[in-house]
């Protein structure tokens, strides 16, 4: 019997799908926002990159969970508990990971238009960050010692 299977991988799935859609929405908005910038002949800024790169971390949550449940070498009869487990961490990770894109998004299109406010955009993203941490540490505490 093969032991240590942990939830198959769903929970570094399930976020880094959620990190990929997220990076994705904000760096198509960082790329319109420098596009406008460029054609203004204003100085496009770099720091837009902040907002795109954001929601990369719920991939190294999904990672975190995903060792954690394989670590706990739990008995391979609660495979489907592991996999559920997994599976709905990772996605509320992803999600996480997809609306802080896509309020990465605004914040890019919002700063590049005006040049204010990065403080308040980053505090917002760092919001929608916690979810993912919350869910992290609250999975990772359901496992069994």
């Amino acid at each position: 019997m093969v032991a240590g299977l942990g939830d198959m991988g769903l929970s570094l799935s399930f976020a880094a799908i959620g990190s990929a859609l997220g990076t994705g929405f904000a760096g198509m908005a960082a790329i319109g926002a420098w596009k406008r910038a460029f054609m203004q002949n204003k100085m496009a800024p770099f720091i837009l990159v902040a907002f795109v790169g954001a929601p990369l971390s719920q991939t190294i949550y999904g990672m975190i969970l995903r060792n954690a449940i394989q670590a706990a070498n739990l008995d391979p009869q609660s495979y489907p508990f592991q996999m559920a487990l997994g599976m709905g961490a990772g996605l509320a990770m992803g999600a996480s990971a997809w609306m802080q894109g896509k309020a990465g998004a605004s914040a890019a299109d919002a700063l590049a238009e005006t040049g204010k406010g990065f403080g308040n955009y980053i505090m917002v993203l760092g919001v929608i960050e916690t979810v993912a941490l919350f869910v992290m540490v609250f999975a990772m505490t359901a496992l069994p010692s």
